[in-house]
């Protein structure tokens, strides 16, 4: 594989220097419709996430078969993850994205014009899971084009607004928006409406951001795509760390991806909150979460990457994620404020995995695209993961029993987390950068 080495991102789409205001807060002038397109389009993504499951509950399915539902749409969005960093090294990271608003859109159509009308489960299983496709292959190929394009002293920064813009919009501003919607416009229309949130979204990300490097192949010119495809799954056996690194992104956002299947009907059935309610719950949580991606990224500037992803995102995690169980239990409707704190912890806790991001291309500096393959496998195999603890577990161990399932594995990513020290060279000359303030390390 060729050498893949960050580039600066010093100029803007023009040419000219960097926006002054921009490159303050540590977004590339060169990629910020790239940021504001991805906000929009996830947006439009996430506008189902918190009421998706008591929406098909109402229309027949019940909650196991829902379940399945999104455990298929996760395996493929772990899958198209993968591919993003993947296909990114063979036929540019604009192609990728490109490929994946093309994917959303058809198919959430066929979701929407066929199989829920006609209450087909296997027609919804297949065009809501052939959907899943879509959105890690935009959002994804944009990191990795973040990843490739950005310069070692500001990439904290990048990722971190990268999942701001990400997390901004599945599911916060999503859940926010269908709040609006839905008693306006019904349930169903709202549907509608985030089809042309994200067809919006991918117009300004694709339109917008017109930096060389997004369809630039990375590949070696004589590589077969196919050797290039899968030299993201051989990097592993090179550098193990980055499957570590791997399976603790995917225990970050399991849970995250799991609770939005299992608590909206358990709060707004067994503990008798109002749909309303649930949204707000939703939107305190990942309110939070997006102020948290950006401050994760100042904490780990002393605290480490890696000892950021450990204490605050695998140990605070295992104790927001039984609180967010315990409060609402304990103390119902009436106790909404306590529920809203609850929510907001673990929102601030999930954020702590965000040096993550950072972390995994300098487990293997000469690959970075590739590593970033496997951290983006992780982080859709948790769109999978969570959602099949649910369907596995929920009906032998209880509500209950799934979140201490939950808490476990984050108690386990903290563990894994302790593991992904840097290679010496590498850390030497991160430490060199730090003690000059220009990029934290990751030991």
């Amino acid at each position: 594989m060729a050498d893949r080495r960050n580039v600066s991102a010093g100029t803007g789409p023009g040419g000219g220097h960097e926006n002054a205001l921009l490159a303050r807060i540590g977004l590339p002038t060169a990629l910020f419709w790239g940021f504001v397109g991805t906000l929009v389009f996830m947006i439009g993504d996430g506008v189902e996430s918190a009421y998706l499951s008591p929406f098909l509950v109402r229309r027949g399915l019940v909650e196991h078969d829902v379940a399945v539902l999104v455990t298929v749409y996760g395996v493929a969005a772990a899958i198209s993850s993968w591919l993003s960093g993947a296909l990114a090294d063979v036929i540019g990271p604009r192609r990728v994205m490109m490929a994946g608003l093309a994917i959303w859109v058809v198919f959430q159509v066929l979701f929407l014009a066929i199989a829920i009308p006609s209450h087909s489960y296997g027609l919804m299983l297949l065009f809501y899971g052939l959907r899943g496709f879509g959105y890690p292959l935009f959002a994804f190929g944009f990191l990795v084009w973040i990843v490739i394009t950005v310069h070692p002293n500001r990439l904290g920064s990048a990722v971190g607004w990268f999942w701001f813009a990400f997390t901004g919009g599945l599911p916060t501003l999503g859940s926010i928006l269908a709040r609006v919607s839905i008693p306006l416009i019904g349930s169903y229309s709202t549907l509608w409406l985030a089809l042309g949130v994200v067809i919006a979204g991918g117009l300004v990300a694709l339109l917008g951001v017109r930096d060389p490097s997004g369809s630039e192949r990375r590949a070696d010119a004589g590589e077969h795509p196919v050797r290039a495809l899968f030299s993201s799954l051989a990097i592993v056996r090179a550098h193990p760390k980055v499957g570590i690194g791997c399976i603790v992104r995917a225990v970050n956002t399991a849970a995250e991806f799991g609770l939005l299947v299992m608590l909206p009907i358990y709060f707004t059935k067994v503990l008798h909150f109002t749909l309303s309610q649930w949204l707000e719950v939703t939107a305190c949580i990942f309110t939070s979460n997006i102020i948290g991606n950006l401050l994760s990224g100042i904490v780990s500037d002393w605290l480490t990457w890696r000892r950021t992803v450990m204490l605050i995102g695998g140990l605070g995690c295992t104790v927001s994620t039984l609180l967010l169980y315990w409060v609402p239990t304990h103390y119902g409707p009436d106790g909404m404020l306590l529920t809203l704190a609850a929510g907001a912890f673990y929102g601030l806790t999930l954020a702590g995995y965000v040096p993550l991001s950072a972390l995994m291309p300098y487990l293997a500096p000469e690959d970075k695209p590739a590593a970033m393959s496997m951290l983006n496998l992780g982080a859709g195999a948790s769109v999978w993961i969570g959602p099949a603890v649910v369907a596995l577990f929920q009906s032998r161990v209880g509500v209950f029993g799934v979140m201490a399932i939950y808490a476990g594995m984050y108690l386990g990513s903290a563990v894994l987390a302790w593991f992904l020290t840097l290679p010496d060279d590498v850390q030497r000359q991160l430490d060199a950068d730090r003690a000059a303030g220009a990029v934290v390390g990751g030991h």
